[in-house]
């Protein structure tokens, strides 16, 4: 104990340290610690000890990138189309501004 009562933390060398990693071996503050299965691990060993090979994720992370830029284009394509495709419906009446004119709410 009176080995960690001198020590600094590792990443905040003003502050004191409060613990030590038993992954690296190197001690802490309370702000760079972290319990984990009953351990306090510092947050680059728990990083490793929680997502061991995330390299196998990143390897796709580009193509997933890639589709999804290609469905939120095509989803966004398809709105506008049936939007134009709506206002293309529509009456000429409409669109010439004599639809309000004649009345057409008042007929029965």
């Amino acid at each position: 104990m009176e080995d960690l009562l001198h020590q600094r933390c590792f990443n905040h060398m003003l502050r004191e340290a409060v613990a030590r990693c038993p992954e690296c071996r190197r001690y802490f503050c309370r702000e760079c610690v972290t319990e984990h299965e009953d351990k306090v691990l510092c947050a680059a060993c728990l990083g490793r000890k929680i997502d061991p090979d995330a390299s196998g994720l990143t390897r796709f992370s580009g193509l997933a990138r890639i589709i999804h830029f290609l469905l939120g284009t095509m989803l966004i394509w398809i709105f506008f189309y049936y939007m134009g495709q709506l206002l293309l419906a529509l009456p000429s009446s409409f669109h010439e501004g004599t639809l309000w004119e004649m009345g057409w709410w008042n007929t029965q």
